[in-house]
């Protein structure tokens, strides 16, 4: 299995929605770790699993979506807590919606990442068919 890997730092404000979240339940802002892995058997045409520059670019997007936001007042978020597990799912599958992933390997799933901080983190895996 090959895997190729992105990564980069944002910062996007949020408050969690759930009873008692303490301080938590207030905007605020937190940086993020983001990872986004490909993998799949096969290398393509090429000798490569996927562009790295389009993997690249789609985690552009997503930092241009997210931002400097507060996730809380975006769509995909409305009427939900805005959990780091809930954020990574939101994450897949928008750069799968974006991403051109035929015809250049074999990619099968893809892995997002979200680090809170050093210590703490939560991912989300999906095919990407």
């Amino acid at each position: 299995m090959y895997a190729v890997t992105v990564r980069d730092r944002f910062i996007a404000q949020y408050f969690l929605t759930v009873p008692d979240a303490g301080p938590e339940g207030e905007p605020h802002s937190r940086e993020y770790g983001i990872e986004l892995a490909f993998e799949g058997p096969e290398l393509g045409t090429y000798g490569y699993l996927l562009d790295i520059d389009e993997a690249k670019a789609a985690l552009e997007a997503i930092e241009e979506r997210y931002g400097d936001r507060l996730i809380n007042d975006l769509p995909e978020f409305e009427d939900t807590n805005p959990s780091v597990e809930r954020f990574a799912r939101e994450i897949a599958s928008r750069v799968i919606e974006t991403m051109d992933l035929e015809g250049v390997g074999t990619v099968e799933t893809l892995r997002v990442t979200l680090h809170e901080d050093e210590s703490a983190w939560a991912a989300y895996e999906r095919s990407v068919a």
